[in-house]
């Protein structure tokens, strides 16, 4: 099986760390965000990986290279200018050879998460796991006399559901792409308003984005509860 991480982005929102190295090759744990995600791939016995470079891409190729040394093959989908999410994407289509006939895996470049991809791919359908919208803040428990029972911090909203940025795609998804563009504002809706995309829930996986660099932090503190090891 084949995937692709999609890396090309500006990280606009973690400056200045962001000022002089793409978004992927952040750290936590001393351990670029690019990294974790190849060697999560590889757990699942996804091998070859198309990474969709942009920004500052020299940082990512010499990092990460013919992808060897991690024990995948690793090849590179390059933006002269930024295409968006769909564009990065439709301008990868060359690279993933049988990956078109077998049905392929992305990820969003700033994602960390232990959810199994495998379990995406359900009868060769495009899907796109879900996981649980997790509270910006820390909520007040209260009784049916309003005294407060407790505090919960930064809770989970299990009747929630948000886009995890990880997919399993077929090869129907390029008649959706556009050039320059974002997939979650112009393919995956309409491909929605088809029935042509599916969704699955990871109630009990750990997922982070990292979007801020509180994110760097607190997603530090989650891994080392979360991990015994790297992938």
């Amino acid at each position: 099986m084949k995937a692709v991480i999609l890396a090309g982005g500006l990280g606009k929102r973690l400056r200045p760390l962001t000022d002089d190295k793409p978004k992927p090759m952040i750290e936590v744990l001393n351990v670029p965000i690019i990294e974790w995600q190849v060697r999560w791939f590889r757990k699942y016995s996804i091998n070859e990986i198309v990474i969709c470079v942009g920004y500052l891409k020299e940082h990512i190729i010499d990092y990460i290279g013919s992808g060897a040394k991690f024990g995948v093959k690793v090849g590179y989908a390059v933006e002269e200018e930024p295409l968006g999410t769909g564009g990065a994407l439709k301008n990868a289509e060359s690279l993933l050879g049988n990956g078109l006939r077998e049905g392929f895996f992305m990820v969003n470049g700033d994602i960390l998460t232990d959810l199994n991809p495998v379990d995406l791919k359900t009868e060769n359908f495009p899907s796109l796991a879900l996981v649980p919208l997790r509270s910006p803040y820390g909520v007040v428990e209260v009784d049916v006399d309003s005294y407060v029972m407790g505090f919960v911090e930064k809770p989970q909203i299990y009747d929630r559901w948000i886009n995890a940025g990880v997919y399993y795609l077929t090869k129907d998804v390029f008649d959706y792409l556009p050039d320059s563009g974002n997939i979650e504002t112009t393919a995956l809706p309409l491909m929605a308003k088809e029935r042509k995309l599916k969704a699955r829930n990871f109630k009990t996986s750990f997922w982070r984005s990292i979007d801020s660099h509180k994110d760097i932090e607190e997603a530090s503190k989650e891994i080392r509860l979360a991990f015994d090891e790297r992938f």
